[in-house]
This record gives C-alpha cells, structure tokens and sequence, in this order.
C-alpha cells in the first residue's frame, strides 16, 4: 500500500504558480527528473521576483537556510531572513510550515505544494506555496519557493 504524499501539488495550481513549475521543468537536461541548481535564471521570473524565495539544502544534518527571498514574503517577518538557518527563526505568514514542506520536498525528491486560507479575522490572505527542488553537488541542494496570493 502507498501511503498519500504530504504537500502533493493540486492539479489545478493557479496560474502564476503553474508558470514557475513550468519554468522549472524546462529547465530539465535529457532524462534527469530534477533540474540543477546551476540552470535558474530568476530574472527569467520577470515580475514573479517579489514572491519567490530560495533556500540552500544542507544534508546530515538536514537544514535550510533562506539564500534569497522577495519582499513580499520577508514584509512581516521578525528579523531579516536572508543568510538565516529556517530552524533559528521564528516564519510568519506566508512562511508558515516552511521547514516541513522543505523537508517533504527533499525526502520525496519532487514538487510539493501547500495552501493556507484567508485569516477568518481578515489578518491575512490566503495564499498557496510551491516549493521546487534544484539538483546540485550530488544531492538537492537548493530549493526554489513561490508564492501565490488567493
């Protein structure tokens, strides 16, 4: 029996997240299932920029630390995210459960994606967050993160 996949990407992403996955897969060499790291261009994003992050993938022990990240997802946060440990600060919206779905994307080697709805108290909209592995110095060594506003 297989067990469901945690942060499986819906079928139907919305449409600025499709077109990062889309980018993502193009940039695909031959057979290979994950593209490399060396291959993302992120002006290639265009206006995509405010709303993507990337975070570096450390094994043994397995850690993510915040290498880039848009002014629309550091707005809000405590401290400044950028050359941050994730596990040694505290992540707000729309960073919440960032850690688990970085680790969920390393362990199952492909896309996932997680959504969270609008604030009942209309604190803060609701967004959904594609995480995307890059390939590099023979593991995953870099994960690109988009997020999309709902």
């Amino acid at each position: 029996m297989t067990a469901a996949r945690p942060y499986a990407v819906p079928a139907d992403l919305a449409p600025a997240l499709e077109a990062v996955q889309a980018y993502w897969k193009g940039l695909l060499r031959g057979s290979a299932e994950i593209p490399f790291a060396d291959d993302l261009q992120l002006e290639a994003l265009g206006s995509q920029g405010p709303r993507l992050a990337l975070l570096d993938v450390f094994e043994k022990p397995e850690r993510f630390r915040v290498c880039g990240i848009g002014a629309e997802l550091a707005t809000g946060q405590s401290t400044t995210l950028a050359g941050r440990f994730v596990d040694e600060v505290n992540l707000y919206h729309p960073l919440e459960f960032l850690r688990s779905q970085a680790s969920a994307t390393v362990e199952s080697g492909a896309a996932t994606c997680y959504s969270q709805g609008a604030a009942k108290d209309g604190s803060h909209a609701g967004f959904s967050r594609l995480m995307l592995p890059l390939w590099g110095e023979g593991h995953i060594s870099m994960i690109l993160v988009a997020v999309d506003w709902h």
